[in-house]
Order: structure tokens, then sequence, then C-alpha cells
């Protein structure tokens, strides 16, 4: 009788495989992220982004009446709406080296923003060597 084969989802396979084909080319990914660099951005502006809510609740409303004894009897439910607002967002416009940037982030940066630069070479497609 035959043993069983072993199948392994390709899921787990694809990073083994990738990281084979990385050690004989000679390439790690630490020398991919080589040319990345961390500067830092004047920020020139933020601006919250709101998100509104609302939410309803049901609160009694009595009517005024001069006797006190039948002021019970004027209550009746009514439906109230509220509305909230809370920032979700931050559009951040920054100078760095010169050149204005926006982007929406999760968080106030502050005064200065950490960026990330690198630079890649732009070749024409399908020129080679």
């Amino acid at each position: 009788m035959l043993p069983k084969p072993i199948i392994i989802p390709l899921r787990f396979c694809a990073p083994l495989l990738l990281a084979m084909l990385s050690c004989l080319y000679g390439r790690t990914a630490a020398a991919q992220t080589s040319n990345v660099r961390t500067e830092y951005a004047q920020v020139l502006r933020v601006e919250p982004v709101y998100q509104t809510l609302r939410a309803y609740a049901t609160e009694q409303k009595c009517d005024e009446s001069v006797d006190s004894s039948t002021a019970n009897d004027n209550c009746h439910p009514v439906r109230v709406e509220r509305e909230f607002q809370r920032p979700v967002a931050y559009d951040v416009e920054y100078i760095h080296r010169g050149v204005k940037y926006r982007s929406r982030l999760p968080v106030d940066p502050g005064k200065r923003l950490r960026v990330k630069v690198s630079v890649t070479p732009d070749l024409p497609p399908g020129e080679k060597r």
C-alpha cells in the first residue's frame, strides 16, 4: 500500500518559495530596503475630518400645569435626536525638500511629520542591457 501524500496549502508554499528564490539570487529583504531612509517634513496645516453620529433617545416631556397634582397626567414620551461629531482622520499639508504634499492620516502629526524617502530607477518599459 502506498503512503498517503501530504498536501500543503499554497499559502504556506509561496513565502517559502520566495525565500528560496531570494537566497538563490543573493538578494535578501534587507538589501531591497537599503535605499529607504527616514526624514522629517514640516507640517503646514492640519484639518480634522469629522464623522457625524446621530443618537436617538426617548424622554418624558411634561406640559406645565398650574396644579401640581395633575403634572404626571400631562407627561408623554418624546423622541429626541442628538448629534455628535468626532474626528476620524486628519488632512495634513506638509512640505518636504521644497515640495508640498497632502495626506490623510489617522492621527494629528504635530509640527513635524516623519516621512520615508526612497529612490528607484525609472527605466522605460522593455529596456534591457
